[in-house]
């Protein structure tokens, strides 16, 4: 059997191919291992991947592709957790944007962006991905993310920035107050999951002027920031993987046109794409 893995910051997709059946979903909160450590890998797969573990003496190669998991010594992280868990597998561990690439672009060069709890981008050449200087997480980067939406929220709310009928909302429906949203940003774990979660009351308002302006203002700061800082980018297409690229496609589709960008696909998961682009290249081999 071969696992496939796509995790995020805020969640893991999972996918099993089990020969002669259809492949079987699991799903556990992000593994990112510049938030957790190897024992705390270990201990959420327990708790929240027991049947995903009765497969353990079944499973022979393992292919996880993770934010967080862009050096060495992250992978090593993910990779030693899981072996715990998976003694007889053969365990791959790389980075988010290289899955979403062989999601997206396949064996095609193109650009591949994650727009999702974080954002970033690679320059993908048909075989491995050319990260650049972006992807500097959530204190300093990840603009147009789930996390650069829930801190413009949040801000505009507390500063009281907002239109009156969309503060009264969002105040109806969070009751926040200073002192939960300073706990929760600055001492409680995962604070960008914290934030991005806010994603869902825009979405619930798009339709309103703050929201659509605000969408696209992050929007185009990610094209500006992260797209046309690669010297060729109108050459290819541009392709996003993540919940916030697949909820606002509309808007994304508009501002890539509106700059000259040809647009690939956009996708809210790639896993299913993973998983055939692994099965894939496994024959590939074998022929």
């Amino acid at each position: 059997m071969i696992l496939v893995a796509d995790s995020g910051s805020s969640k893991t997709d999972w996918l099993l191919a089990i020969p002669g059946k259809e492949p079987k979903p699991f799903k556990t909160d992000g593994l990112n291992p510049y938030f957790l450590s190897e024992k705390e890998i270990v201990k959420i797969m327990q708790s929240q991947a027991e049947s995903l573990i009765g497969y353990a003496a079944d499973i022979k190669e393992i292919y996880f592709f993770g934010a967080g998991c862009s050096s060495p010594d992250r992978h090593e992280i993910v990779s030693n957790a899981l072996s715990q868990l998976f003694p007889d597998a053969y365990v791959s561990v790389d980075s988010d944007l290289l899955g979403s690439a062989y999601a997206t672009c396949g064996h095609e060069k193109g650009l591949c962006c994650v727009l999702g709890t974080g954002s970033n981008i690679s320059f993908f050449d048909g075989t491995d991905i050319h990260e650049g200087q972006h992807g500097l997480g959530y204190v300093l980067g990840d603009e147009g993310s789930g996390t650069a939406f829930g801190k413009a929220l949040i801000t505009d709310y507390l500063y009281g920035n907002m239109p009156a009928e969309v503060h009264a909302l969002f105040k109806d429906t969070y009751k926040l107050t200073k002192a939960s949203v300073i706990k929760n940003v600055y001492r409680m774990p995962k604070p960008n999951s914290y934030l991005a979660s806010f994603t869902r009351f825009l979405y619930k308002v798009r339709a309103s002027y703050y929201a659509q302006d605000l969408i696209g203002r992050l929007l185009q700061d990610f094209i500006d920031t992260n797209i046309k800082p690669y010297p060729q980018h109108h050459r290819y297409k541009c392709h996003f993987v993540g919940s916030v690229a697949f909820v606002f496609a509309d808007e994304l589709t508009a501002l890539l046109a509106e700059n000259n960008i040809k647009t690939g696909k956009i996708i809210k998961q790639p896993i299913n794409d993973l998983l055939d682009f692994v099965l894939t290249r496994e024959q590939e081999q074998l022929d």
